[in-house]
C-alpha cells in the first residue's frame, strides 16, 4: 500500500506546488483571514473528485485500450517539460512577488464562486488531475491507495497553505522566494518527466 500511496503523495504535492490563480487565491484568503475553511475544504474536494476520476477512468481505460497508456504517459512526460520549462523561464525572470491586496472583503459566497471558477474552468487542472495523475496511477498496483495520497496531499496542502498563509506573508513578499520555489518546481517536473519517458 505504502509503495502506491507515497508516490501519489509526492507527485500530487509537487503538482500542487506551483504557482498558479488558485494557490494565490488561497494564499491571499489566507492572508486576510477571510473564509478560510471553506476556501480550503472546496480546493480539498474538488481536487479529490478530479484525482478520483483521472484514478478511475484511466484506469478502466488503459484496460479497455492498452496503447491510450504509452500516449498518455509520453503526452504526461512532454507536459511535464513544458510545465518545468514554465516555472525555469519564471525563475530566471523573476519579479513575481505575492500580492495580498485587493478588494477588502468579499463575500463566502463571492469567494466560493470566484475559487470554483478558478479551479474548474482552469485546463491545467485537468491535465494535472484528471490527465497526468490518472495515467501515472496505471503504472503502481494499487492505484486506490495511489489516489489516496494525491488526495491527501492536495487535502493537507491547501490547509497548510490557508491557514499558515500569515508565516508566508513576509516571506513570499520577496521575489527571491518565488524565484526559488519555480527553480525547484521545474526540476522536479523534469525528473518525473525522465522517469516517465525511462519506464
Amino acid at each position: 500500500m505504502l509503495s502506491s500511496f507515497l508516490p501519489g503523495f509526492a507527485l500530487s504535492l509537487t503538482l500542487i506546488l506551483a504557482i498558479g490563480a488558485q494557490n494565490a487565491f488561497v494564499l491571499r484568503q489566507g492572508l486576510r483571514r477571510q473564509h478560510v475553511f471553506w476556501v480550503c475544504l472546496v480546493c480539498g474536494l474538488s481536487d479529490a473528485i478530479l484525482i478520483a476520476a483521472g484514478v478511475a477512468g484511466f484506469g478502466a481505460l488503459a484496460q479497455a485500450v492498452p496503447w491510450f497508456e504509452i500516449v498518455m504517459r509520453y503526452g504526461g512526460a512532454a507536459f511535464l517539460i513544458w510545465y518545468g520549462w514554465l516555472n525555469a523561464r519564471s525563475a530566471w525572470a523573476g519579479g513575481e512577488t505575492l500580492d495580498a491586496s485587493g478588494s477588502a472583503t468579499q463575500s463566502l459566497f463571492q469567494a466560493i464562486i470566484t475559487l470554483l471558477g478558478l479551479t474548474w474552468l482552469n485546463p491545467h487542472v485537468y491535465l494535472d488531475t484528471v490527465v497526468l495523475l490518472g495515467s501515472i496511477s496505471a503504472q503502481y498496483p494499487d492505484r486506490l491507495s495511489f489516489g489516496a495520497g494525491a488526495v491527501s496531499a492536495s487535502v493537507s496542502f491547501f490547509f497548510a497553505l490557508g491557514f499558515g498563509a500569515r508565516l508566508l506573508g513576509p516571506l513570499f513578499a520577496q521575489p527571491v522566494s518565488w524565484r526559488i520555489l519555480d527553480g525547484l518546481i521545474a526540476l522536479t517536473m523534469w525528473g518525473i518527466a525522465a522517469k516517465l519517458l525511462l519506464l
